[in-house]
């Protein structure tokens, strides 16, 4: 008999609905009545606040600084770099008029702008010209800032978190007198970006560099953060650009230096978004739920009063009142354990089951036998629904942030043997990379391939138009290079170039 499960269908059945309709159960998000945007809901939020104050605090120690900058940018500012403007063109959101009038009964708008302004898809351009108004000398230098804000771009198919019109990121920028500064400035980025999604979020990542052709456009180079999701694409977590002086020649940005010369700044920018909710989904989640790792959980335990008979309910609820306060008084990562009660009017298997489907990392349950005995009955997530441990009340409390970094580590250790067990080594040829990109279940087109770590020629014009015809990217050429000789998995041609192949969102 096949096992019952909270998500239906399950992830193996059909991946892309299995995570709309876990997104569903937990509650996270839904969709907003504008086209492509969502409603955060709190817990989803929640999880986004947390990766939020892990991120800023990192940010922050290495030296950077929170500003905030308009929403609108004027359209020239954009044509000023023409690959940057033309990377972003047809996801822009443009504003043309400022005054609605009623005519006919409709609300119409009448005053036109004298210069179009674009609703914020990225923001290179407008801090770039504050740059160069900031920036005068040498000793103004390194100009290191972040911006927390959200961004438009007008995605014609859209996923929530994974792919939204509207989201929410931070973007940091900064100004460099030299190319070696600014260099070391995008390793400190993909270095804070690696801690955040491995330590926080429990999810796995490869480092590298972008090939010419997946740039951020404007960019000399991009450095990308890759994870593996459960459906074996690759999703890009985070990205860090060395934009070279391509924007400092645009925006003006120059200084004086040392010895009384004009030199152009080097810029970079980096960011990441609240897709990493999406990431934290499909990295984690099982066929009951979402599983949140307890670093980003808004909660970390819910405590479940059973009540068999309703004389027993006040001596359970103050029995749970208690053991969560005493709870709250034990650290987890330096700040308290968030315990929540659960005291709503549901039946017990109801509310059980829409906390796993949160995928709260630790539920309680507490009776009148657990009160008798100064015990409790203790659920992991990253456990079977039904295993559960019983716990001394001194037992639960000297262990409890014990539990939690071992759940936190075992979901590390699940993704990354995950991702292990579907990166594949051995394809020497375009024949067995083809077999290995085309679904050999076209009821289940989802269901295949993984990574490929293969030898690539670095010809674009060649390898575009056979990726393109699978549907596949080279996600990133990885900083470990294995310095070995070998043919192009793509050409045949010789090649040395170790590079990671891989459908993706």
């Amino acid at each position: 008999m096949a096992a019952e499960h909270a998500i239906s269908p399950t992830r193996e059945e059909d991946y892309p609905e299995w995570y709309q309709q876990a997104l569903k159960a937990a509650d996270l998000a839904e969709n907003s009545p504008v086209r492509g945007c969502m409603v955060i809901k709190p817990w989803g939020l929640g999880i986004w606040e947390n990766i939020q104050k892990t991120l800023d605090q990192k940010i922050k120690a290495t030296g950077h600084e929170n500003v905030y900058f308009p929403l609108f940018i004027p359209l020239s500012f954009l044509e000023k770099e023409a690959s940057h403007v033309e990377g972003f063109a047809k996801e822009c959101a443009v504003v043309t008029h400022h005054r609605l009038e009623q005519k006919d009964g409709r609300l119409v708008p009448t005053a036109e702008l004298e210069e179009p302004l674009i609703v914020r898809p990225t923001s290179e351009t407008i801090i770039g010209d504050s740059f160069s108004k900031w920036i005068k000398s040498y000793r103004d230098l390194p100009l290191l800032i972040n911006q927390w804000a959200n961004v438009v771009r007008w995605e014609l198919r859209t996923r929530l978190f994974l792919r939204t019109s509207e989201f929410l990121w931070q973007e940091g920028h900064t100004a460099h007198a030299t190319e070696e500064d600014a260099r070391q400035e995008v390793e400190v980025a993909a270095e804070m970006y690696r801690q955040l999604l491995e330590e926080a979020l429990a999810v796995p990542v490869i480092i590298g560099e972008k090939s010419e052709g997946e740039r951020f456009p404007g960019a000399v180079t991009t450095v990308s953060l890759e994870a593996m999701m459960q459906d074996r694409k690759a999703l890009q977590a985070g990205t860090s650009h060395y934009l070279g002086q391509n924007f400092a020649r645009a925006q003006n940005i120059q200084f004086l230096n040392a010895n009384g010369e004009h030199e152009y700044a080097h810029t970079t920018s980096w960011g990441v978004s609240t897709r990493l909710v999406g990431a934290m989904i499909m990295a984690h989640g099982d066929d009951d739920g979402i599983r949140v790792p307890p670093r980003v959980a808004p909660k970390h335990i819910v405590i479940l009063p059973v009540i068999p008979k309703a004389e027993a309910q006040s001596e359970v609820f103050a029995y749970a009142d208690r053991l969560a306060a005493d709870l709250r008084k034990a650290a987890y990562q330096g700040s308290p354990i968030i315990v929540h009660v659960d005291k709503r009017e549901l039946r017990g298997g109801e509310k059980n089951w829409q906390w796993i489907k949160k995928g709260i990392p630790l539920r309680i349950e507490v009776g009148p036998r657990d009160v008798k005995n100064d015990a409790a009955v203790v659920y992991r997530r990253d456990q079977s629904v039904r295993e559960k441990m019983f716990l001394s009340r001194e037992q639960l409390l000297s262990n409890a942030a014990l539990l939690l970094d071992s759940i936190q580590q075992q979901y590390f250790k699940q993704a990354k043997a995950y991702r292990d067990e579907h990166t594949q080594y051995g394809i020497a040829n375009y024949e067995e990379f083809r077999s290995f990109f085309t679904p050999s279940n076209q009821e289940k087109p989802e269901i295949h391939g993984g990574f490929v770590v293969a030898k690539w020629c670095g010809d674009e014009r060649v390898s575009r138009p056979l990726l393109e015809a699978l549907k596949v990217t080279i996600r990133c050429l990885p900083r470990e290079q294995s310095g070995t000789k070998g043919k192009c998995v793509l050409t045949g041609r010789d090649a040395e170039i170790d590079a990671i192949f891989a459908k993706a969102y």
